[in-house]
């Protein structure tokens, strides 16, 4: 008996491990190195404000919050916990197919639906407005952070300056990359849902959604977890500056 060869497991965040693992392929660890990658990214515009910031007196940053000197360590770490939270709640409601008596307030079919009736629409909606609070949530929190570390010291005022740089400069290109997820996740309901028509004997159309999407809306509430955790990495820096002054 041949076996198939093992794939190389991937480094990097959970959520690029976990989309490699649901869209059964396989991914080569890119050449370059990270900082080369981010490089790319960047136009020639970031480099002088990242160089005016790094280098002298760092653009004013807005504060967006009043009495940001009263913040210390230990507010910060409360609010970003208490938004994290809220944010975890957000998701594990996102389970909502697999539970009854709240199908009706996600939109979406009922568990006994004939599987050929099941439209992936109502999903991609849904994780569409989850990745935009995500979005929105995370970005507040990070300017309130930058005016916590701007009313400590220069030195904090400067690395507030480049976190405010850094996501100007790389959201567009996050989003971007961001916004394929749900179509990669469409994928995975397509296949999950004809493999189990295919194991079936009956057609699509007669076969329950129970199983096989219980197991999708699992799938797609790990695969929001990790994005979590991703857009979380900058606020855990932010934090740590708080933390340490």
């Amino acid at each position: 008996m041949v076996q198939a060869p093992r794939r190389p497991a991937l480094s990097g965040p959970t959520l690029v491990r976990l989309l490699a693992q649901l869209a059964d392929a396989d991914f080569a660890e890119p050449p370059q190195s990270l900082s080369d990658r981010l490089s790319q990214w960047l136009v020639w515009t970031d480099a002088i404000a990242l160089s005016t910031a790094l280098s002298g007196q760092p653009p004013a940053v807005a504060t967006g919050t009043a009495g940001a000197r009263a913040f210390g360590g230990d507010d910060a770490t409360n609010l970003c916990t208490s938004v994290r939270s809220a944010l975890t709640k957000v998701i594990a409601r996102e389970h909502a197919p697999a539970q009854r008596g709240v199908r009706a307030a996600a939109h979406v079919a009922p568990m006994d639906e004939p599987a050929g009736q099941v439209d992936y629409g109502e999903y991609r909606q849904r994780h569409l407005a989850i990745q935009q609070t995500l979005e929105t949530e995370i970005g507040q929190l990070r300017g309130r952070l930058r005016a916590m570390l701007a009313a400590k010291t220069p030195a904090l005022a400067r690395l507030a300056a480049v976190d405010a740089i850094m996501e100007r400069s790389l959201g567009t290109r996050e989003r971007s990359l961001l916004a394929s997820v749900p179509a990669l996740l469409g994928a995975h309901f397509e296949r999950l849902r004809a493999a189990q028509a295919a194991g079936e004997p009956e057609a699509a159309t007669a076969t329950p959604t129970g199983v096989w999407l219980d197991r999708f809306c699992k799938d797609r509430q790990s695969v929001l977890l990790a994005e979590l955790e991703v857009r979380f990495q900058p606020v855990e820096g932010l934090l740590a500056a708080l933390r340490a002054r």
